[in-house]
């Protein structure tokens, strides 16, 4: 049903008033994460078992995203974003029922991550598409902002907290406070106006059946150089990106002897800088030519993770993940303003999806590539004489960890060449002149098809 009520808050201050309701769900959910990943691990005291959680996740989760975007366009995107929180909701409730009366095991989670899987594939198209249709575009920087701070800022104090209250209240109590808090998030979406989008010629041309619908975001993409040029700069930053991570948690322990203290340390680090990053996007609202936010940002996050790579220790390594996470709120921030700016908002749904979908193809990826070098080449390599530790010791240092450093560090220089790639790209460098925003398309009177 569409909404009609002018007294229901709307505008920025109508996405705030979601955005309150989502960051103190997604501060109890990480809560929940951590207390789970804890109890998880006195069950099964297996590094598998709990990386199984996120095959179970994003299996799903990669399957339907094309569905869910056709489901985002079809049908009201309060409803959609409603789905995904209840999917989550629903999941977190099992797990609490489960535990209440001492029959959860840890399988039980598996079947869980799924449904969490289902519910996500459907969060993140219907709520940057709602952005498009709630704020002026000239916010869309400045609420990307306040997103990524939903992403951000539970991952610094959320640890902290569900260890202080797990004595306390127990893993019980956690998952509790975590079901109220999706009823919080819910009720805050109930009582705001979230416009549908017009009906544009865009939209029309890829009415269809399910699968017709769904193949037309990648076909959206494909047909404009422009969109398709910065999602294939997203997608080779985030292989080699993806690569770094996957080996930084190991690079720490292996130079440190497995100093837990040093690696959180670490870690806090990047979440204050990410936190720091989405608070001055938030006020800032980016550069107002927003494909220099992308640009830049690859190059200073790739330096950034060049820096990690490089030897001096605690130091070194907090200075570069604050710089490299630092600047992400912008590059993502500003990249998610254009594609919201200039995509017809009654295809969001699915061209968001197929973003997604492309985007995290590189997730099975990186891992392998990743391990197979650090494992089986760089690391034998830079803890022998040889003509590699001969030529990068003096940049990476030597012994444990040092071979994953050396990757680290030219994954970082890969990923800062990827801003100089883009500015020499012309399709990328003048997206923002090539494409016409969205507001300019022209609309049809045709109603939207509801059914399949």
């Amino acid at each position: 049903m569409q909404e009609t009520s002018v007294k229901r808050p709307s505008g920025l201050f109508g996405f705030t008033i979601v955005w309150l309701g989502q960051i103190v769900s997604v501060l109890a959910s990480s809560m929940s994460q951590f207390a789970l990943s804890i109890w998880m691990y006195d069950q099964t005291k297996s590094a598998l078992a709990m990386g199984m959680m996120q095959v179970f996740f994003i299996t799903p989760f990669l399957i339907i995203s094309p569905i869910a975007g056709v489901m985002v366009d079809r049908h009201n995107r309060k409803m959609m974003m409603m789905v995904s929180d209840l999917a989550a909701g629903v999941a977190t409730l099992a797990i609490l029922a489960l535990q209440f009366f001492g029959v959860l095991e840890y399988w039980h989670l598996y079947a869980t991550s799924v449904i969490y899987g289902l519910g996500m594939a459907f969060q993140w198209p219907a709520y940057s598409a709602a952005i498009s249709t709630m704020v002026p575009k000239e916010q869309y920087g400045r609420a990307n902002g306040m997103m990524s701070l939903v992403e951000a800022g539970p991952q610094v104090v959320a640890p902290l907290l569900a260890g202080a209250l797990l004595p306390m209240i127990g893993l019980t109590g956690i998952l509790f406070f975590d079901v109220a808090t999706f009823i919080l998030a819910i009720g805050a979406l109930l009582i705001v106006h979230i416009p549908q989008p017009a009906r544009t010629e865009e939209g029309a041309k890829g009415q269809g059946n399910i699968l017709k619908e769904a193949a037309y975001g990648f076909k959206y993409i494909f047909a404009r150089p422009s969109l398709l040029g910065l999602q294939m700069t997203f997608f080779a930053g985030n292989l080699f990106f993806g690569i770094a991570f996957t080996v930084m948690a190991p690079m720490v322990l292996a130079h440190t002897n497995s100093n837990s203290l040093i690696f959180g340390s670490v870690q806090t680090a990047g979440a204050i800088g990410a936190v720091i990053g989405g608070v001055i996007m938030s006020a800032w609202g980016g550069f107002k030519r927003r494909v220099y936010g992308i640009l830049i940002g690859w190059t200073l996050s790739g330096i950034g993770i060049a820096i990690i790579g490089l030897d001096g220790g605690l130091p070194v390594w907090i200075i570069g993940v604050v710089l490299s996470a630092l600047v992400s709120p912008l590059m993502n921030g500003s990249n998610q303003a254009i594609w919201q700016s200039k995509v017809a908002p009654d295809v969001q749904g699915r061209v968001f999806s197929a973003r997604r979908l492309i985007a995290w193809l590189t997730n099975p990826i990186s891992p392998i590539i990743a391990g197979s070098l650090a494992d089986f080449v760089l690391e034998p390599q830079m803890q022998v004489t040889s003509s590699l530790s001969n030529i990068f010791g003096w940049l990476v240092g030597t012994g444990p960890g040092s071979g994953m450093s050396l990757l680290i560090f030219f994954c970082g220089v890969f990923g800062a060449f990827i801003g100089l790639v883009g500015y020499l790209t012309p399709a990328i460098r003048n997206s923002e002149t090539l494409l016409p925003d969205h507001d300019a398309l022209p609309k049809v009177e045709t109603a939207p098809a509801v059914t399949s």
